[in-house]
């Protein structure tokens, strides 16, 4: 589900693109056989988001400051070329304006440059990480990343619990708005995904869509559908929603006080729930407990294996890893009522301290995930059929990550836990 609007390489951008697949080209496996075993390479990082990969053998790092706003200061992110093997600094931006903090985004575009999107601000760069333009965003709050649209377009929005959010959208050559600014119906902690010119915006209690209008040079809303995915519910709000082509994927009781990790994070009561949402009908949706205990909270999307017709969801705050099956019945294979889809139980892992977003290998199976105790982040890759273990490595990462993983060059994958960026490669039997 490559978009056009990103460089064509195999991870563009974060979750690989704005579906939010997470999932590697099929090009890519690490092909763990009995007896291999992971092996890392690490660097400590100052609050490292994301790896995206340019042009055979370009891997860009972002990271930023951690001086807080509030106290006075304005935090700034790097964006950084680094070696694919070694993770050494090759190149490195100037400090890019920000401001308030929160982890921003990084892709690279369909016509070759470098799009960042971190605090308050839009920056384009060239590969070789020179600054070419900024863009001061409209409100004085962090902007939590951004898509780029299959025409090319980049939507940012603030990210926030009160505020309403306000769509941005900026064109590539010129690096101004594209059009007025869109206000949504409430405020929007998750961040964006999008199909092709589609926009769709996870709110705080409700999913709505916006498309792009080519006649009049706009975003448009979609009236017809909305869903109310919190309507009768005791859950906080969503994070970042997965689309499969046919449904939207997320999470909900997102509300945490995350520091150091997620473990015992969750600041709600309820468990937190895995949601269907139907694109052709939006009142057609659906919800199941992850783990079913209390305080059960995310701060990231599911996993959808396209191919294999698996969701694999978790509960940071209580340790659990699950995975389903998604069937849906023949009779009703045109149908867009709640009965479209049920989920049979695959697998489940208790004690796996996951909480970053996932990567998958599609060829192979292989499905990454973190796993977190005190002061040690693990990487575990498993078969997502099965839920069997094939190997694990730490990464020394003293937190746990929460932000995005990305494939390498060479049959390996990339590692970011805020202090602490790691490449995870094979170690074949014997070595």
């Amino acid at each position: 589900m490559q978009n056009s609007g990103y460089f064509d390489s195999p991870w563009p951008g974060e979750d690989a693109g704005p579906a939010r697949l997470q999932t590697a080209p099929l090009t890519c496996a690490l092909n763990i056989e009995a007896g291999a075993s992971l092996q890392a390479t690490s660097r400590r990082t100052q609050m490292s988001t994301m790896t995206v990969l340019g042009a055979p053998g370009e891997v860009f790092l972002l990271t930023h400051s951690v001086l807080r706003s509030h106290l006075g200061f304005s935090t700034s992110a790097t964006v950084s070329l680094i070696d694919p093997i070694t993770l050494k600094t090759i190149r490195q931006s100037i400090p890019l304006s920000g401001g308030p903090m929160w982890p921003g985004g990084m892709a690279v575009h369909a016509n070759g440059s470098l799009i960042v999107v971190y605090g308050r601000y839009a920056h384009k760069l060239d590969r070789q990480c020179n600054l070419l333009k900024s863009y001061l965003l409209p409100i004085q709050e962090a902007y939590n990343s951004f898509v780029v649209l299959g025409n090319g377009l980049i939507v940012t929005k603030n990210l926030s619990d009160s505020t309403q959010a306000q769509l941005t959208t900026l064109h590539p050559e010129s690096f101004k708005s594209a059009c007025n600014d869109v206000i949504c119906p409430e405020a929007s902690i998750a961040r964006l995904s999008a199909i092709d010119n589609t926009v769709y915006v996870v709110g705080v209690s409700r999913v709505w869509r916006y498309h792009w209008h080519e006649a009049s040079q706009r975003l448009v809303r979609d009236t017809t559908w909305q869903c109310h995915y919190l309507q009768n519910a005791s859950q906080s709000y969503a994070w970042d929603m997965v689309i499969d082509g046919d449904n939207g994927w997320l999470m909900d009781n997102g509300q945490h006080n995350y520091k150091m990790s997620m473990l015992g994070a969750g600041q709600n009561k309820a468990a937190n729930r895995l949601i269907r949402i139907s694109l052709k009908q939006s009142d057609s949706f659906q919800t199941w407990p992850v783990s079913g205990l209390p305080f059960g909270s995310i701060t990231n999307p599911p996993l959808v294996d396209v191919a294999r017709r698996i969701v694999v969801g978790f509960d940071s705050a209580n340790q659990h890893l699950n995975a389903w099956r998604i069937i849906a019945k023949p009779d009703l294979a045109d149908s867009t009522d709640s009965s479209d889809v049920q989920l049979e139980d695959l697998w489940h892992l208790p004690e796996m301290g996951t909480a970053s977003h996932l990567l998958l290998f599609p060829s192979s199976g292989e499905l990454c995930v973190n796993d977190y105790k005190r002061f040690n982040e693990q990487v575990v890759v498993m078969d997502i059929e099965t839920g069997h273990e094939k190997s694990r490595v730490s990464t020394g990462g003293w937190m746990q990550g929460v932000v995005f993983p990305s494939t390498g060059w060479h049959n390996d994958f990339y590692w970011c836990s805020m202090d602490r960026l790691t490449r995870v490669f094979k170690l074949a039997p014997n070595n």
